[in-house]
């Protein structure tokens, strides 16, 4: 492990802002969009891949990501990564047709899928143990910090024209200096515990990272349309509920680190979604909208812990020649389950309603939650 300096480290963390919850810059602009493509079939579907697009692009590229970045390095790929964030993600300042705007967001799904490769596989370079799930806690909660960047400043800039959300990932551009004059990439020697489990399939960690990232999506692709369109919210406030959440998604990576003390990586993954569950129940409960600050928060704390958790875990089972590869592999799986969130649920939100969606959602994960905990339980027991 090599000590970096405290500039380094504020990079990688302002890196880690652009990654997960970048796609959410534009959620509150959804209900904006359909209007304005009006006539076009399909509109409201094709308005909500305006934000799960740039997930397609990641999860089917991010393993040939993973190994380019593997062959040219990581500084040069977190530099042209900035550069295509921030061209990419504000070409909807000015594109005119959807088919446009759906390529631009595929771009863009390139642009975080280096990014985030670059910073995971950096804090497995430079942390390890305990260090490691402290920092990765601080990384967490800097993604969130992003989100909630993101999500107000595109609520409100939404409620202005509906374009003007695109203009927020020109901070790509603001953080490109810090990068070129603070990113350190150094080859890594071997650790004296980093063959531990070397040779432990990690796919069921993948699989893992897919249903979290499917059940967590609900939240951005899912939530406006109940707000804006039920309770007749404005974008400002539907954005201020939404990054409520995410503020709260950092203080639940935040926890991480404590209950990794106690607890397995198995075990801390079934807590996070018996809590996310119960954040579910109660959004589809809520009949006054002011009521959303105080139960999507709920969600947004398991999903904290649980997103932390997954890549935790992973960094701590494979052998650190194989840190960019297997990142890439992790993020593939994260946003392959973005992608999928709104196609999988689509149906069952038209049949149930939006509303009553969160409720039978939140019921069901909670019911496979016990039974996830009592053959864990059992099987401990046989042991």
């Amino acid at each position: 492990m090599h000590k970096i300096g405290r500039y380094t480290k504020l990079t990688l963390l302002l890196l880690s802002m652009t990654t997960m919850m970048s796609n959410v810059a534009i959620v509150t602009m959804l209900p904006h969009l359909k209007n304005h493509f009006a006539d076009v079939e399909n509109i409201e579907f094709l308005s909500r891949m305006m934000i799960t697009l740039p997930s397609l692009a990641i999860a089917f590229l991010a393993p040939f990501i993973g190994h380019f970045i593997h062959k040219i390095g990581k500084y040069v790929s977190a530099i042209a990564g900035l550069l295509l964030f921030s061209a990419a993600g504000s070409a909807g300042l000015y594109l005119q047709t959807i088919e446009e705007l759906l390529f631009s967001r595929f771009l863009l799904g390139i642009a975080i899928g280096v990014l985030m490769i670059v910073t995971t596989s950096l804090i497995g370079d430079y942390f390890k143990g305990e260090a490691r799930h402290k920092y990765m806690g601080i990384q967490s909660l800097f993604i969130s910090f992003g989100g909630v960047f993101f999500v107000i400043g595109g609520g409100y800039l939404s409620d202005i024209d509906w374009r003007y959300p695109f203009g927020i990932y020109l901070v790509g551009l603001l953080l490109l200096p810090f990068a070129m004059k603070f990113l350190e990439e150094k080859a890594t020697g071997q650790d004296e515990d980093e063959d531990i489990d070397l040779n432990t399939n990690i796919f069921m960690i993948y699989l893992l990272a897919f249903i979290l990232m499917l059940i967590f999506y609900i939240l951005p692709t899912q939530m406006p349309f109940l707000i804006i369109n039920h309770f007749g919210a404005s974008g400002t406030l539907t954005g201020a509920i939404i990054a409520l959440a995410f503020v709260s998604n950092g203080l639940g990576a935040l926890t991480f680190a404590k209950l990794k003390k106690y607890f397995s990586f198995a075990t801390i993954y079934i807590i996070g979604m018996a809590i996310i569950s119960i954040g579910f129940i109660l959004i589809g409960l809520v009949r006054n909208v002011d009521l959303f600050f105080f139960t999507s928060p709920i969600m947004g704390f398991g999903g904290g812990i649980l997103m932390t958790n997954v890549s935790a875990w992973m960094l701590s089972k494979v052998h650190h020649t194989k840190r960019v590869k297997s990142s890439g592999y992790l993020t593939s799986s994260l946003f392959l389950g973005q992608f999928f969130s709104p196609i999988v649920f689509h149906p069952v939100v038209s049949y149930f309603g939006v509303q009553h969606f969160f409720v039978v959602t939140g019921i069901s994960l909670g019911s496979i939650v016990l039974v996830a905990g009592s053959y864990s339980k059992l099987k401990k027991g046989k042991n």
